[in-house]
C-alpha cells in the first residue's frame, strides 16, 4: 500500500530536533546582525516553538483538519470520534474556534493549553471493537475554515498549522483545486516535511470513474505543490466511506511517534536553508597579517617619516656637538632639538624620562594625517576589505568594510601612542668617543702652540732673551703645534660630518624597522584580527546552519 507520509528519508533523522534547534539557534547569535531580520524572524520562532513543544511531557500527535468551508471538516471530525463534538450546520461558517479531540488516558492538558485550544473532548475506547486502540496518543484538531470571510477564523487556522505535527487537507470534488488551498496553504507547508493527508470529501455523490478522475487529478496537482508521494483518500462523513483507510493512515501516524519530530525537524531544517543563504559558499583567501602597503600607508598617516626625519637630524646634532671642533661646537647646541620639538625626547637636565611624558602628556606634537596620507590609508584598507569580502553576501561584505575601516580618531590615537612607545634612542656610537678624545687631544695641542707662541712673542716684546724653540726644517714647534693642532680637528670634524651622515642613515633606517613592527601590530589588532573576527563568525555561521540543514 502506498504511503501518504511525506518525508525525506524513509529512517529517522540522526539529529534530534532538540539539538538541531540549539545548533540553529547558536547560528543565529553568532550571525547577528549579518542575517536578515527577514530571516531570522521566522528562525527564532521555531527553534523557541522546538523548545516549548519537546518540553511538553507526553507522546501525542497533534492532527490538524484543515480546509475551506463547506469541505465537511466537521463532519469527518465528528466520524473519526463517532460522536457530534463539532458543530455541524448549514450556516457559513460553522467553525469559529479550533476543537481537540483526545484519544487516550496520557494528559494531554498542557499541550492543548500551548496549542490555545479551549473546546476539548476526550475519546472513550470501545471495550468491544477497540475503536480507539490504535489511536492512542492522538489529539485531533477541527480548525475553522481557511477562507472564512472573518478575519479572526482565517487568523486561529494559520495560527495552529504552525504548530501541529500532522496536515490532513480536507477538500471536496468541486474546491479541490481551489487556488487558496493549494497556493498559499499546501504549497507553502509542503517544505515543513510534516505528515500530508489529502482527504477527498464528499466522494460518494461521484461516480466510480469519476472519483478516479478526480484522485488522479488532485494527485497530480499535489505533486505539483512539492507533495508527488502523497496518496488522496477518497472519503464520505455521510456514508463512512474511506473513513476506514484515513483512520488507519492516522494510526500509522500515531504509531510510530515520529510525526512531531519530523515536523519540528523539517522547520528547523527549511528555516536554516533560507538562511543559509545568507552566508557564503567559502570563505575569502585572506594573508595572516596585514601588507606592506598598509603598514606603509598607516606609517604615513602617523607621521613616521617626520619622525624619522628629525632622528636623523637628531644624530647629526648629536654627532656634530660630540665630534666636532671644540671650538665651534656651541653653535650646535643653540640650533633647536628636532625630537624635543615633537615631544619624543627625554630631557635628562630636569631629571624627566621618557615614559614620564607619555604619561603627562600623553600625545606627541606631530602634525596631523595630511589629505594624501589620509587617502592612502583609505586605499590601503579597502584593498584590504575588497580582497576579505570577494564573494560574500551584501551584508558580510559590509561587516567586513567596517572591520578594516574603524572610526579615524580611534585608529589616529592608536597610531600616536605607537609612536610614542617606540624607542628612539640607540647606545652611543664607539667612533663618537674616539674622535671627541682625539678633538680634544688636538684642541690641547693647538692651545698649547698658541700659548707657546704668545709667551715668545710677550718675551720680545719685553725686550727679555728668548729662547729657540725647536724646529722642524724652518718651523718652529709652537707654529707647528698652533696649525697642526687646528687643521688635524678641522679635518676630523670634516671626516665626522661624513661618517654621520652614514651613521645617520643606519639609525633611520634601524628606527623605521621598529615603528614597521610596531605599526605592524596594531594594524594586525585594528584592522586584520577585526576583519579575520568576522570571517570566522561567517565561517562558524556557515558550518552551523550546514549542520541544522543536514539529515
Amino acid at each position: 500500500m502506498t504511503s501518504i507520509l511525506r518525508r525525506r528519508t524513509t529512517e529517522e533523522t540522526a539529529l534530534p530536533a532538540t539539538e538541531r534547534a540549539r545548533i540553529l539557534a547558536e547560528a543565529l547569535q553568532t550571525g547577528g546582525a549579518e542575517l536578515s531580520e527577514q530571516a531570522v524572524a521566522p528562525a527564532r520562532r521555531i527553534v523557541n516553538q522546538t523548545r516549548e513543544r519537546t518540553a511538553l511531557v507526553g507522546s501525542h500527535t497533534v492532527v490538524a483538519l484543515a480546509g475551506a468551508t463547506g469541505s465537511g471538516k466537521s463532519s469527518t471530525f465528528n466520524a473519526l470520534v463517532g460522536e457530534d463534538v463539532s458543530r455541524v450546520g448549514a450556516r457559513r461558517p460553522t467553525t469559529s474556534t479550533a476543537s481537540a479531540a483526545v484519544w487516550g488516558d496520557d494528559p494531554a492538558t498542557p499541550l492543548l493549553d500551548w496549542l490555545g485550544v479551549g473546546a476539548r473532548h476526550r475519546v472513550a475506547t470501545d471495550p468491544v471493537h477497540g475503536r480507539a486502540a490504535d489511536l492512542d496518543g492522538l489529539v485531533l484538531l477541527d480548525l475553522p475554515d481557511f477562507d472564512s470571510r472573518t478575519q479572526s477564523h482565517r487568523a486561529e487556522a494559520d495560527r495552529v498549522l504552525q504548530l501541529v505535527d500532522v496536515f490532513v487537507w480536507v477538500t471536496d470534488p468541486q474546491k479541490y483545486a481551489d487556488a487558496r488551498l493549494h497556493d498559499d496553504y499546501i504549497q507553502v507547508l509542503s517544505e515543513h516535511d510534516a505528515v500530508t493527508v489529502v482527504v477527498l470529501n464528499h466522494a460518494d455523490r461521484l461516480s466510480p470513474e469519476g472519483v478516479e478522475q478526480c484522485t488522479a487529478d488532485l494527485g497530480r496537482i499535489l505533486a505539483d505543490d512539492g507533495i508527488p508521494s502523497a496518496e488522496v483518500i477518497p472519503t464520505s462523513a455521510r456514508t463512512g466511506m474511506g473513513l476506514d483507510v484515513l483512520q488507519q493512515r492516522l494510526a500509522e501516524a500515531v504509531s510510530s511517534r515520529t510525526a512531531a519530530e519530523r515536523r519540528l525537524t523539517g522547520d528547523l531544517r527549511a528555516s536554516a536553508e533560507e538562511l543559509r543563504d545568507e552566508v557564503g559558499s567559502t570563505d575569502p583567501q585572506l594573508p595572516d597579517g596585514p601588507s606592506d602597503e598598509l603598514v606603509a600607508a598607516l606609517g604615513r598617516a602617523a607621521g613616521v617619516p617626520v619622525v624619522l626625519e628629525a632622528v636623523e637630524r637628531d644624530y647629526r646634532r648629536e654627532a656634530a656637538q660630540t665630534t666636532g671642533w671644540p671650538f665651534t661646537r656651541w653653535g650646535h647646541a643653540l640650533r633647536p632639538d628636532p625630537l624635543k620639538r615633537l615631544r619624543l625626547k627625554e630631557d635628562n637636565d630636569l631629571g624627566i624620562q621618557a615614559t614620564d611624558v607619555r604619561r603627562t602628556i600623553g600625545r606627541s606634537s606631530l602634525p596631523p594625517p595630511t589629505p594624501a596620507a589620509r587617502a592612502s590609508v583609505d586605499l590601503a584598507t579597502r584593498h584590504l576589505a575588497d580582497v576579505a569580502s570577494e564573494g560574500l553576501p551584501t551584508r558580510w561584505a559590509d561587516a567586513v568594510h567596517r572591520a578594516a575601516a574603524p572610526e579615524d580618531n580611534d585608529l589616529v590615537d592608536s597610531l600616536d601612542q605607537t609612536v610614542l612607545e617606540v624607542p628612539l634612542r640607540a647606545r652611543r656610537p664607539l667612533w663618537w668617543s674616539v674622535f671627541n678624545g682625539l678633538q680634544w687631544l688636538f684642541a690641547l695641542v693647538a692651545v698649547a702652540g698658541l700659548v707657546w707662541l704668545l709667551v715668545l712673542m710677550g718675551l720680545g716684546w719685553a725686550q727679555l732673551p728668548v729662547p729657540e724653540p725647536p724646529t722642524v726644517g724652518i718651523l718652529p714647534y709652537p707654529l707647528l703645534m698652533l696649525v697642526g693642532g687646528i687643521l688635524l680637528g678641522l679635518l676630523l670634524a670634516a671626516l665626522g660630518r661624513a661618517i654621520a651622515r652614514a651613521g645617520a642613515r643606519r639609525r633611520r633606517d634601524g628606527i623605521g624597522r621598529r615603528f614597521d613592527a610596531a605599526i605592524h601590530d596594531v594594524a594586525q589588532e585594528r584592522l586584520v584580527s577585526e576583519v579575520h573576527a568576522v570571517l570566522a563568525r561567517h565561517a562558524r555561521t556557515r558550518e552551523l546552519l550546514d549542520q541544522a540543514i543536514k539529515s
